[in-house]
């Protein structure tokens, strides 16, 4: 498969567990090369797509393909080209980081040793683990964990990369590295990225999708869904004690404090009174009031 002709199809996807909850409802989803973010909160079904997009459970209904490969029943052909993060894996924390890199690369099929020890070694400093390869797992830190588990997904040269929810815990110096590290992979394959964290989504994808109670409510660009709300966000700094009414006055997507007093932004096309101004919106608006139900453009944002 060329990298040209990359493309993840995900039709009428659907999954309802067995004590019925209702994970995955209807969801259709275009994914072109590059990086794409899957934002929602936890619960909204992010995990569920990830692992069946990962051949690790089934739908009820639906079609995926990626290209010409029918990921729901083909799925020995999906893991040959498919490099998978999960939101949480375990490590062996006594194993070295090139020799547990170096028997992942034998079970995902590289037996020749000289190539598989040159596979091992670029990974590494593509990783920028090398210089801690002769280092014990156990004493990574978060980030390098991430980063590792990254090594060990890059396997096989993957054209489908799945990441869920991959920064979380992470401090901020770590998390540009990682970032960094997911930008450049989004050049070659289809790399997802499954999170709840706003930035991670501004700051990386060029594509995007908000999912919440299994639902696709929105699929745009990042900057276009952040123009199409451009005039209809406004602030106001109020006591605490002054929320229930503004809430009830006001179509409220989200507060924050600072200071010791509450920040409210506001979705309305016209002026919401003289105590509020406008503000320049970014993706975490588009991504409140797409979630209030405010936001009224649900599925693909246009120029």
């Amino acid at each position: 498969m060329l990298a040209s002709e990359l493309h993840l199809s995900i039709r009428n996807v659907s999954k309802t567990y067995p004590n019925g909850v209702l994970a995955l409802d209807h969801v259709s989803l275009e994914i072109p090369k590059g990086m794409y973010g899957l934002l929602g909160p936890n619960g909204a079904g992010k995990s569920t797509l990830m692992r069946t997009l990962a051949t690790l459970q089934e739908p009820d209904s639906g079609e995926i393909t990626l290209g010409e490969i029918n990921v729901i029943h083909q799925k020995a052909e999906v893991r040959k080209t498919l490099g998978y993060l999960p939101q949480e894996f375990g490590l062996y924390p006594k194993a070295k980081a090139e020799e547990l890199l170096d028997y992942f690369a034998v079970l995902k099929g590289l037996t020749n040793r000289a190539s598989r020890k040159e596979v091992v070694t670029a990974l590494l400093k593509q990783t920028n683990l090398w210089e801690k390869r002769k280092q014990k797992l156990g004493g990574f830190s978060g980030g390098m964990k991430q980063r590792f588990g990254v090594a060990v997904a890059l396997l096989g040269n993957p054209r489908l990369m799945i990441v869920d929810e991959p920064t979380a815990g992470l401090d901020p110096a770590e998390r540009v590295r990682f970032l960094n590290l997911l930008s450049e992979l989004g050049e070659k394959s289809v790399v997802i990225l499954s999170t709840h964290i706003v930035e991670d989504v501004s700051e990386l994808c060029t594509r995007m999708a908000i999912i919440n109670k299994g639902k696709i409510l929105l699929e745009a660009e990042p900057l276009k869904a952040v123009a199409k709300i451009q005039g209809r966000i406004w602030r106001r700094v109020i006591d605490k004690d002054q929320l229930l009414a503004v809430e009830r006055d006001h179509k409220v997507i989200s507060t924050r404090l600072l200071g010791g007093r509450t920040v409210v932004h506001v979705y309305s096309e016209t002026n919401p009174g003289p105590a509020f101004e406008q503000v320049p919106p970014d993706l975490e608006d588009v991504y409140f009031s797409t979630m209030a139900g405010v936001n009224q453009q649900k599925r693909e944002v246009r120029p």
